[in-house]
């Protein structure tokens, strides 16, 4: 044992054991070390960690809150004065709708309740023409045209539905009454769209200036590109106060239901005018009424006893038959009206500070004074030029040459041109039809043909509205 040289046993080394001892395993241990002997490291990386979860938390929550909020208004209906407004046109999904700014002042919104031949057109230019309105001529035609020959009270409700989405600027409501397979909508396939200053002006057309008070050429603006009814809608969304006149809606009563909803600021004014200066006015455009007065006719009351039309022993005519659906549908027309002014003379709770009542006669009179009244309760301001238009489309040396037309003429002895032209047989069937409105309006009746004649006695009084 002694002799024998003593030899340390033979260490065997693994071939991923061979860089060990360069440091490579026993590095990664000595890190690890490390680490575990200074925990101040851990806790800073622990807190990083936490921060980054909770930022990351908390983006998740605020996508989350922004898609509801975007869902919720896009499935609630909205004002037109909310920008914020998801229509048919839009993504739900669109974020930028969501941060469009809402307007200074609730929207205003006016329907002008009036009837055929009561001097609208020209009322309605009153609007139009002012910069700060955005107006509509007759939408309601569409319906009329589209569910012809249906009776003009049967139509109401399907009226006031149009009305409720025009005035939250949903347009797309003209597709329903498109012909099958027709062409959509666009601006200038609206009713009245050649006349109305939106359509014809900056930025749809660069025909006219919305500022600049003047009437349309029709010629002009029908060659204005037709725009699609979203860009009309964008336009609306613009406007602080819609204004829509119309001549299909016969009843005050039939509006309740917007003029109640809390979402919808809605006034009505009343544009009333002689019954028998409107008979008078539809049998001398009775060619351009006849559509309508027969949807008006069949709404009358079959066991009502009427007067005869004519006197006896006149021989029948083409004529007197255009003339008995002229002045046979004012008896539908006064009926309608009276229902109104008896709401009007004791106002429920939905109407008080919402209606006002403007005879044409007075307007044509007083023109500056009238369309004073006229924007304060609308809520908007006059200015010369639209004062100056007033006053310049109501005193011109002509009379009125076409019906549906709005041009300068002498309105004053326009209004009273039935007193020369009616026969006493028609004016009595007018008065018959329409004597309760009258007494209410402040319009005298006559006694006789000379009476009616004699252009120097007034028939206007004080209106008790």
């Amino acid at each position: 044992m002694r002799g024998k040289q003593y030899h340390p046993p033979l260490k065997l080394t693994a071939p991923w054991e061979k860089d060990a001892g360069f440091g490579r395993k026993l590095k990664t241990y000595r890190n690890h070390t490390k680490i575990i002997a200074q925990p101040g490291i851990v806790m800073k990386v622990l807190r990083r960690k936490r921060i980054v979860l909770f930022m990351a938390y908390f983006l998740l929550l605020v996508l989350t809150m922004l898609n509801l909020a975007n869902y919720k208004w896009t499935k609630e209906p909205q004002q037109c004065n909310h920008q914020m407004r998801s229509t048919t046109y839009q993504g739900r999904s669109d974020i930028r709708f969501l941060y469009r700014p809402s307007l200074a002042k609730k929207r205003q919104l006016i329907y002008v309740l009036t009837t055929w031949r009561s001097g609208s057109s020209f009322f309605g230019e009153l609007f139009n023409q002012n910069p700060e309105v955005f107006f509509l001529y007759e939408p309601m035609w569409h319906i009329w045209q589209k569910l012809y020959p249906g009776d003009a009270v049967s139509l109401q409700g399907a009226a006031r539905d149009m009305l409720s989405s025009l005035y939250r600027c949903d347009l797309s409501v003209f597709q329903l009454y498109n012909s099958p397979g027709g062409k959509n909508f666009t601006s200038l396939g609206l009713f009245g769209a050649t006349l109305n200053k939106v359509v014809c002006s900056y930025p749809l057309c660069s025909a006219y200036r919305k500022e600049v008070v003047g009437m349309v050429d029709d010629k002009v603006c029908k060659k204005c590109p037709p725009q699609s009814l979203r860009l009309l809608e964008e336009e609306c969304l613009k406007y602080n106060t819609i204004v829509i006149k119309g001549v299909r809606i016969l009843d005050v009563n039939v509006l309740a239901p917007l003029m109640e909803d809390p979402s919808l600021d809605l006034k009505v004014i009343h544009l009333v005018r002689d019954p028998r200066a409107v008979a008078n006015s539809r049998i001398k455009s009775r060619h351009g009424l006849i559509r309508e007065n027969l949807q008006v006719v069949r709404s009358r009351d079959p066991k009502l006893r009427r007067i005869p039309f004519v006197d006896p022993g006149h021989k029948a005519n083409k004529k007197d038959g255009a003339d008995y659906h002229s002045i046979g549908a004012m008896e539908v027309i006064c009926d309608r009206t009276s229902r109104t002014l008896r709401t009007a003379l004791n106002p429920p709770s939905w109407l008080k500070g919402k209606y006002m009542a403007v005879r044409y006669e007075d307007l044509v009179e007083n023109p500056v004074k009238t369309l004073r009244n006229i924007y304060r309760f609308a809520n908007l301001t006059s200015n010369h030029d639209i004062e100056s238009f007033a006053l310049n489309m109501t005193s011109g040396s002509s009379s009125s040459s076409k019906p549906f037309i709005v041009s300068s003429r002498n309105a004053t002895q326009a209004a009273s041109a039935w007193r020369t032209v009616l026969s006493i047989q028609q004016i009595k069937q007018v008065e018959d039809y329409c004597h309760h409105d009258m007494s209410v309006l402040g319009y005298e009746r006559v006694r006789t043909a000379g009476e009616a004649k004699d252009l120097s006695k007034s028939l206007l009084t004080h209106s008790k509205l």
